[in-house]
């Protein structure tokens, strides 16, 4: 250590110095040494915490209940500093899990998370520093196969949005316990076998070729709904105008249209006992004759 170091050289350059008091020259070179020693015993008793970093303090492997900002500080000699990043990170994870209809899925998943830094020593204590590889990981492992295992594969593809919500909800309530927080996370890519995508695939080209063949059926019904009222129409106003015309043609409508049409020729008959009768369309034995 610095510190027992820095004594011993300091120690050292004293006893020289007073050994030695008939030669200047080893003087000076035992006053350099000792203020090298000094400057040792010094060193160990000042702490640097980088920004962004907060610094763990541990005394003979013993972690201590406090821990030091970014900057300088001063400690006990005999206490070692471990800085611990607090700054968010970022975490990538790529593997496979199965949805409830037992279809393979492969995820590449991403999360952005930083350590609880009024409970970093708890975290170093309890953890270490290698806390991704043995904590955040494998709780991004369980989160992502529990909530997958909940959808069939169809579902997973239609429901993406909503499974990254369900995956980090149940991940930051795992990491929190190691006083890890999640920022944020996202599901960078899913992938399905090439047998199960082609079947989507198939089924969504059936779906859309029956949709197609509905809505043309749909479309030849209404045209011929259309059609059939059009008919009705104009057959039911034909009919109204036929009735209309019947009801005007009374019998002097009719005469009065025969006597415009008549030639004045009456109707040539043969036979000794031909009698030609001419009545009136009104009624009213009118001969046109006469």
């Amino acid at each position: 250590m610095l510190f027992i170091l820095g004594l011993i050289v300091a120690g050292a350059a004293i006893a020289a110095i007073i050994a030695v008091k008939q030669k200047p020259i080893v003087r000076i070179v035992a006053g350099a040494v000792c203020a090298l020693g000094i400057v040792l015993v010094g060193v160990s008793c000042i702490a640097s915490v980088p920004t962004g970093h907060t610094g763990v303090v541990t005394t003979f492997g013993k972690v201590e209940n406090y821990t030091f900002e970014a900057g300088l500080h001063i400690k006990n000699p005999f206490s070692k500093v471990v800085n611990m990043d607090n700054r968010t990170q970022k975490g990538s994870l790529e593997m496979v899990c199965f949805s409830s209809d037992i279809q393979e899925v492969q995820v590449l998943y991403t999360v952005n998370y930083q350590i609880q830094k009024a409970n970093a020593q708890t975290l170093y204590r309890t953890i270490g520093r290698d806390y991704y590889n043995t904590v955040v990981t494998p709780c991004i492992q369980e989160a992502i196969k529990t909530v997958a295992a909940k959808y069939n594969a169809e579902d997973l593809i239609g429901s993406r949005a909503k499974l990254a919500i369900e995956v980090e909800q149940n991940l930051a309530e795992k990491l929190t316990k190691y006083n890890i927080e999640v920022s944020s996370t996202a599901i960078e890519n899913m992938d399905f076998t090439d047998a199960f995508t082609n079947a989507v695939e198939e089924k969504q080209v059936a779906a859309q070729n029956k949709l197609k063949a509905e809505t043309e059926a749909a479309q030849k019904l209404i045209e011929a709904e259309a059609a059939a009222k059009a008919l009705l129409i104009a057959a039911e106003a034909e009919a109204k105008a036929n009735k209309t015309i019947s009801d005007s043609l009374t019998k002097d409508v009719l005469y009065q249209q025969w006597l415009e049409k008549w030639n004045g020729q009456l109707p040539q008959v043969a036979g000794s006992d031909a009698n030609v009768i001419l009545e009136g369309l009104t009624g009213q034995g009118n001969n046109p004759a006469q």
